[in-house]
């Protein structure tokens, strides 16, 4: 099993001058350290006006950055909206794939769709049509990463002629393809289009077992990859801060890893937000206990739990708990994981108002007392699943139709707007002009005065 990060840029109100730039800053140093511990993947989100739960809007700026302060970890859009309401498949693909060449290979091509009103509303999006654009986006953008050129698309969300569009990403066909899950459905779906799936939702290894079985069958029966590659894997994220003493760890983490829930649901399932203005870090202290999200009911049962999970529930009121403990624990939780067959495990510390050094240093203990005994399993385990999913594989490649890459018109040209006008000119005097303007900048001829 493989190790990620998880990052949304959090900036809880209220806010002083420097805030993000102090977020940001942090984050930067947190994936450098990450980078030399032999974390697999840094993954960053992209949200649009979701104010307080997530700043990041420019994700690709960040993750360059990165790439330049670092060398091995895995660069992870966590994800990157394909909408094209939102991104421009054509966009989309120049930005991978600069993204791909500045790092020399490391992008992880997270993707989705959207599923709170203050964005897809603002970007003039239908809920109900939100799964088609993601999926038409998605499969224009690919094409437009592995044809030379790009044969051009008419669909219903976006239509583009054909361009060869540059740069092309380092990685051949394509970058690996994620997409965001939160429901079961959504795993399936993954499997079926042949891509990872990003579970961005917290539950306990036992009950992961259930998705792993169901996207590996599911890759094995019905893949066809909306790509040109398969990227067979199964991601969960989890939240984490780690201490020798176990009551210290729950302290440090639970108050952010619980925000991060609260926030998200106030945008997506349960908010009133007026932009600029609600405070969402105030009402998640008043109403925390009522909405579920409590982190002294992770203190409570932290008390009576021999056994990390990703909720706890006391009195009947819950908290996300996930990897908050001591090295042993935390351990002990990874290694549920590793065991029903999670592929990548996304740790998801830098949240709410969790310290900046209380971070680093769980990633310090992880360092020293645990990551290198799953890093050195993975290697093998990697070798093997690669075996087995061979055949599997190539029969998902067998199953992708020759029309999802259709022929390119060999008569299709790109005439200027000079020429085009030029057709209109039944004298060809208009084109002679243009021929004979091409004929002096051969020459070297200033032909600035011509323009004019």
């Amino acid at each position: 099993m493989k190790f990620g990060a998880f990052y949304e840029h959090q900036v809880p109100k209220p806010w002083v001058d420097g805030d993000e730039q102090r977020v940001f800053a942090e984050a930067m140093e947190q994936g450098e350290y990450l980078d030399k511990i032999g974390v697999h993947a840094f993954w960053l989100v992209e949200h649009h006006f979701l104010e307080e739960y997530s700043h990041s809007s420019a994700p690709e700026i960040f993750l360059a950055a990165l790439s330049q302060r670092t060398k091995n970890i895995r660069l992870g859009h966590g994800i990157m909206h394909t909408p094209p309401s939102i991104n421009h498949p054509a966009r989309v693909a120049e930005r991978i794939s600069t993204l791909d060449i500045l790092s020399g290979g490391r992008v992880e091509f997270g993707t989705g769709e959207g599923s709170a009103a203050a964005e897809l509303d603002a970007f003039g999006i239908h809920p109900d049509n939100k799964r088609a654009e993601w999926e038409e986006g998605l499969r224009v953008a690919l094409r437009c990463m592995s044809e030379t050129p790009f044969t051009g698309f008419a669909g219903e969300h976006v239509s583009m002629p054909p361009r060869n569009v540059v740069p092309k990403p380092l990685q051949k066909p394509h970058p690996p393809v994620w997409v965001a899950c939160t429901r079961r459905d959504t795993i399936h779906l993954a499997a079926q289009k042949g891509i990872g799936a990003l579970s961005f939702a917290f539950f306990d290894p036992e009950e992961a077992k259930a998705w792993v079985e169901d996207y590996y069958a599911t890759l094995a029966e019905e893949a066809v990859p909306i790509g040109d590659t398969v990227n067979a894997n199964l991601a969960c994220v989890t939240g984490f801060m780690c201490h020798p003493d176990e009551a210290e760890a729950v302290r440090r983490g639970a108050e952010g890893s619980n925000f991060l829930g609260y926030s998200l649901g106030h945008y997506y399932v349960f908010g009133h937000h007026k932009p600029g203005d609600t405070d969402i870090w105030a009402d998640y202290q008043e109403r925390r206990k009522g909405a579920g999200y409590d982190p002294e009911a992770v203190q409570l049962a932290a008390k009576n739990e021999d056994r990390l999970g990703a909720k706890v529930v006391e009195a009947g009121t819950e908290g996300l708990r996930g990897a908050l403990g001591t090295p042993a624990q935390v351990r002990d939780f990874f290694q549920r994981y590793e065991d029903i067959g999670v592929d990548m495990l996304i740790l998801s510390s830098a949240a709410g108002r969790n310290k900046h050094e209380h971070v680093m240093e769980s990633y310090e203990l992880i360092a020293k007392d645990i990551l290198p005994e799953f890093i050195e399993r993975d290697e093998r385990l990697e070798r093997e699943k690669q075996r087995r999913l061979e055949p599997i594989i190539e029969a998902a490649m067998a199953r992708k139709p020759a029309s999802d890459h259709p022929p390119m018109d060999p008569d299709y040209r790109i005439p200027a707007y000079p020429r085009q006008s030029a057709g209109d000119d039944e004298t060809g005097k208009f084109n002679r002009w243009l021929d004979d303007y091409r004929d002096k900048i051969i020459t070297g001829e200033d032909v600035a005065k011509r323009l004019a």
